[in-house]
C-alpha cells in the first residue's frame, strides 16, 4: 500500500458517532501501515483510543432546531482546525461526511496548498444535488460507500471511488474476536458465541432495544418502549430484552435508561456496552433511526425502524428530502428493482411511534415466518452489495495515493 513512500502528518475530521466510528477504523489501519504517522483531528473517545490527537470534540447533534445548541462550540472548533492546517500542514485532510461543517473548511484547506480527502459523500441523492459541483470544486478525492452513488458522482466527473461501506469492517473486526467472519452472519453459530458473551440463554428469543446514541432520542423514545415491553411481556413473557448504550452517552442519560427499564421490566433486560454483539445475539430489534438500522439489516436482525423529531424539524425534513424512506436498507432495496421483493422494514415516524404500531410489526417478525423469511432474504441481497469489499483498508490506499500525488513543497 505504501510503496515504500511514507505517510507523516494527516487529519481526520469526523463530527458525529458513525463518523467517528469510521475514523477510528481508518486511524488504526493507517497506523499499523505507517507507524511513525501523527494523526491529528476531530472526533471522540473511539478516535482517541485508535491513536489521533484530539484538537477538539464535536458533541453531535440532530436536526434545525437541537443543532443551535452546539453553534459556539462549533464555531471554535472551525477556527482551531484552520491554525492547525496553517501551522503544522498535514499531507491530506480527511472529511468524513458532517457536511455542514466539512464543506467549510474544505476550500480553506485547497487554498492553503493541502489535499482534501472527501470520505462518506454528503447525501445528494437526498437533497441538495447541487453538492455534487461544489464537491467537485473543494475536494480531490471522494470515497463513497454506497454504490449507487458513484454514476452520480461520474457524471459531473468527480474523481471518486466506490470503495464499500465502514459498517462492514467493523462487523468483520468484531466477527473475527468471536472466531467467524462475515460469511457466518445468520448463523447458529455466530447467535450462540454472542449470546455466550453476553450471558442470554441460547434458547431464550431476544430482542435489542436500541433508543439512539443522543440524549433527546433516549429521552423522546423511552416512554413508549417502556409501554411497548410491557406489551411484550403481557404476550411474550419468556422474551429478554438486551439494550446496548453508546459509549459517549451522559452517565444521567445512562442511569435513567438503566434504571427506568429495570424497574419496569425487572429481571429481563440486560444493559451492555457492545452494539454489534447485542445484534448478533438477537432475533428481533426495534431501532432508532440512524447506522444502528443499516448494521441490524447487515446482520440478518429483522426490525422495526423507528424515530421522532422535533415537529418543525420534521415539516422542514418532509419539504426537502427526496427519498422514500429514511432506513438506509429499504433505501438500497429500492435502487435493485425488481430483484428485490415489495418488502421493506416498516418505519415508523413522529405520531406513528406508538406501543401498538410496535407491537404490532415485532409480532409479525417473530411470528409470522413467511414475513420474517422475506425480509431476511431482501437483508442478504442488500449485504451482498458490501461482501468482500474492505472500505477502510481501500480508502488508506487512496489517501497515500493523493498525499503522494502532491509535492511537499507545495504544502509549506
Amino acid at each position: 500500500m505504501n510503496n515504500g513512500m511514507p505517510l507523516q502528518r494527516v487529519m481526520i475530521i469526523a463530527g458525529e458517532s458513525s463518523g467517528e466510528m469510521y475514523g477510528a477504523l481508518l486511524a488504526n489501519v493507517l497506523r499499523a501501515e505507517w507507524p511513525g504517522i501523527d494523526i491529528c483531528g476531530i472526533g471522540g473517545v473511539k478516535m482517541e483510543t485508535a491513536g489521533v490527537r484530539l484538537l477538539s470534540r464535536i458533541a453531535s447533534s440532530f436536526g434545525a432546531l437541537e443543532a443551535v445548541r452546539s453553534l459556539r462550540q462549533l464555531r471554535r472548533t472551525y477556527h482551531t482546525v484552520l491554525e492547525t492546517l496553517a501551522a503544522e500542514r498535514p499531507q491530506v485532510l480527511v472529511l468524513i461526511d458532517y457536511p455542514d461543517f466539512n464543506m467549510k473548511i474544505a476550500p480553506r484547506a485547497k487554498a492553503l496548498g493541502i489535499p482534501v480527502f472527501y470520505y462518506v459523500s454528503p447525501q445528494v441523492w437526498a437533497w441538495r444535488s447541487g453538492r455534487i459541483r461544489t464537491m467537485k470544486k473543494i475536494a480531490d478525492f471522494i470515497a463513497l460507500i454506497l454504490p449507487f452513488e458513484e454514476s452520480l458522482y461520474r457524471a459531473e466527473q468527480v474523481p471518486c471511488a466506490f470503495v464499500g461501506h465502514p459498517v462492514m469492517d467493523e462487523i468483520r473486526q468484531r466477527l473475527a474476536a468471536l472466531g467467524l467472519s462475515e460469511y457466518d452472519i445468520g448463523s447458529v453459530e455466530l447467535k450462540h458465541a454472542a449470546r455466550n458473551a453476553l450471558g442470554i440463554p441460547a434458547a431464550d428469543p431476544a430482542l435489542v432495544v436500541m433508543p439512539g446514541s443522543r440524549h433527546h432520542e433516549i429521552t423522546t423514545l423511552l416512554p413508549v418502549l417502556v409501554e411497548t415491553l410491557h406489551g411484550l411481556r403481557m404476550k411474550h413473557p419468556e422474551y429478554d430484552y438486551v439494550v446496548p448504550v453508546a459509549p459517549n452517552l451522559h452517565h444521567s442519560v445512562r442511569d435513567l435508561l438503566q434504571t427506568t427499564l429495570e424497574q419496569e421490566v425487572p429481571g429481563q433486560v440486560r444493559i451492555v456496552d457492545d452494539s454489534l454483539l447485542a445484534l448478533c445475539a438477537a432475533d428481533c430489534g426495534i431501532i432508532a433511526s440512524g447506522t444502528s438500522t443499516f448494521q441490524a439489516a447487515m446482520l440478518g436482525v429483522p426490525h422495526v425502524v423507528i424515530y421522532r423529531l422535533s415537529p418543525v424539524t420534521f415539516w422542514i425534513a418532509r419539504r426537502i428530502i427526496k427519498v422514500n424512506y429514511i432506513s438506509l436498507a429499504n433505501i438500497l432495496l429500492d435502487t435493485l428493482g425488481a430483484e428485490a421483493s415489495a418488502f421493506r422494514s416498516l418505519e415508523l415516524l413522529q405520531k406513528d411511534v406508538s406501543a401498538g404500531n410496535i407491537l404490532g410489526e415485532v409480532l409479525r417478525l417473530m411470528d409470522d415466518p413467511e414475513h420474517r423469511n422475506d425480509c431476511l432474504q431482501q437483508y442478504r441481497l442488500v449485504r451482498n452489495l458490501f461482501l468482500g469489499k474492505e472500505a477502510t483498508k481501500t480508502v488508506a490506499g487512496h489517501i497515500a495515493a493523493i498525499a503522494h500525488a502532491v509535492p511537499s513543497g507545495e504544502r509549506s
